[in-house]
């Protein structure tokens, strides 16, 4: 492992300062479980590590009926996965806490981290989105929230400026009339990166579909929407035919590659084949 400093961030303030003042190859350190590794082999040029897991307030879990589920960057992906509120109102997103890693690295890893790599193919990004979640951002200057789904500008790649630090992350609340899913494909059923993800939200109001949000992982450059098969589906009852409709659509509206986990054709494939599939699951809370 090449040698790096460590540096121990006490604030929010102290830590943007220091991302600032050493420049590139600086990196804030958290749950680690893809920075050591990418360390450790080479992967990444690492001169300096700030460690932000002794900021107050970060690990934070909160929740109320009008702005949603709130957690700090510091919340791991085994604690969030074992929340009961998190079982109950939001199904999509503890599946794919649950489906992320091996338990030791779900015990070790931030959902925020995550988040943050900016892996298409990551596991928790697909119900957020979903589910309409922001991301709340620090800097000096000021606090901003971003909906989480313009917080990607390519694979690995954010909106995130110097000296920027993510805060936490907000999902809001699920209503009574809503169903969820999130439906992971990969070449193994456990520590294996997505092939493909579909997260789906949807609302329905006297059997008529009011609302739905579809998000495609590991099919393009970031988690896509699929909003032309939305609007296929958006006030109809979602029978059988309209919802392989919309699939079909959703397959058209991804942009897959290939390489060694898949090629672009399997996957796009399997984008219709997980799409009706997670629109029914979701329909299951209504039967």
């Amino acid at each position: 492992m090449r040698r790096f400093d460590y540096h121990r961030a006490e604030t929010l303030e102290h830590a943007s300062r220091l991302l600032t003042e050493l420049g590139d190859d600086t990196f804030l350190f958290n749950g680690g479980t893809d920075l050591l590794v990418e360390i450790r082999e080479r992967l990444r040029r690492v001169r300096n590590v700030i460690d932000i897991k002794g900021i107050p307030g970060l690990s934070d879990i909160t929740y109320d009926e009008t702005r949603g589920l709130t957690f700090g960057a510091l919340v791991t992906v085994g604690r969030l996965e074992r929340l009961a509120l998190v079982r109950e109102r939001y199904p999509n997103l503890r599946e794919a806490l649950a489906s992320l890693g091996s338990i030791q690295v779900r015990n070790r890893a931030t959902v925020a981290g995550n988040v943050c790599r900016a892996s298409p193919s990551a596991d928790t990004i697909p119900p957020l989105i979903a589910d309409g979640a922001f991301i709340h951002i620090y800097s000096p200057a000021n606090m901003r929230v971003v909906p989480l789904a313009e917080f990607f500008t390519g694979a690995g790649r954010t909106v995130l400026a110097k000296g920027e630090i993510v805060t936490g992350i907000t999902v809001p609340p699920a209503a009574d009339n809503t169903g969820k899913a999130y439906l992971k494909h990969g070449r193994r059923k456990a520590m294996e990166l997505s092939t493909v993800g579909v997260a789906v939200s949807l609302s329905m109001d006297d059997g008529v579909c009011s609302d739905i949000r579809i998000a495609l992982g590991a099919v393009g450059a970031t988690v896509l929407r699929a909003p032309q098969a939305e609007a296929m589906l958006r006030g109809t009852t979602l029978d059988a035919a309209t919802v392989k409709n919309a699939a079909d659509k959703a397959m058209e509206e991804c942009t897959p590659i290939s390489n060694v986990r898949a090629s672009a054709e399997y996957r796009r494939d399997m984008v219709g084949v997980l799409t009706g599939r997670a629109i029914r699951q979701a329909l299951e809370t209504f039967a």
